[in-house]
């Protein structure tokens, strides 16, 4: 009996040593700082809720024609913040979002028609909500660090004119948007913006 016994010892050793090399699982989703200031980027954040993809999206009339080389826009939020969201309509704090942007390719494998993502991660842009305050960061996917994109820049503008929910483009989360009309949390600048002939136009 006791020689049956040691081998199987053994495995349970090696399985646990192989489960304590692996990196530890994130005990919170809440976003998290170095001394000086810069975000350390969330490395699970592809076991967030995914909320949305959106291909080639530009907010510039100017560029309105399609691109030859398209993008995948990809975001995730932390689940703490997804939850609350579903039972108030609107963000907690600490609210962490991650947009990742990924190439397309066309034609791959049996594809013959439309764009596949391809596994180029072509940057990241991190929303965090923090102390009541809405901040813009960008990671450039060589470092677990991102650097605070600072106000003035056109991204702390642009959400706070059109964003839908709490300066957030809740307008493009299809899961999400529901609740926020059942929880009368729109925006007022949003509902203006829809209320528009241009963008009841758009709708049809």
């Amino acid at each position: 009996m006791l020689k049956r016994f040691i081998p199987i010892a053994g495995l349970l050793l090696l399985a646990f040593l192989g489960e304590a090399q692996k990196p530890a699982a994130p005990t919170t989703d809440a976003p998290s700082y170095t001394p000086s200031g810069d975000l350390i980027a969330p490395i699970h954040y592809r076991e967030w809720i995914f909320l949305t993809s959106g291909i080639d999206m530009s907010y510039d009339a100017a560029t309105s024609q399609p691109s030859a080389h398209p993008v995948f826009n990809n975001v995730f939020v932390n689940p703490t913040a997804y939850r609350s969201f579903l039972t108030t309509g609107t963000w907690p704090d600490k609210t962490t979002m991650v947009l990742e942007i990924r190439g397309s390719e066309n034609p791959v494998s049996i594809n013959k028609r439309g764009h596949t993502q391809t596994s180029e991660i072509r940057g990241f842009e991190i929303h965090v909500k923090d102390h009541g305050k809405w901040s813009f960061y960008d990671q450039d996917g060589n470092t677990p660090l991102a650097k605070l994109i600072p106000p003035p820049a056109d991204c702390y503008s642009c959400h706070e004119n059109h964003g839908a929910v709490d300066t957030t483009f809740v307008q493009f989360y299809p899961t999400l948007l529901p609740r926020a009309k059942q929880k009368n949390t729109l925006s007022p600048a949003y509902l203006k913006e829809m209320a528009s002939p241009v963008a009841s136009n758009s709708t049809k």
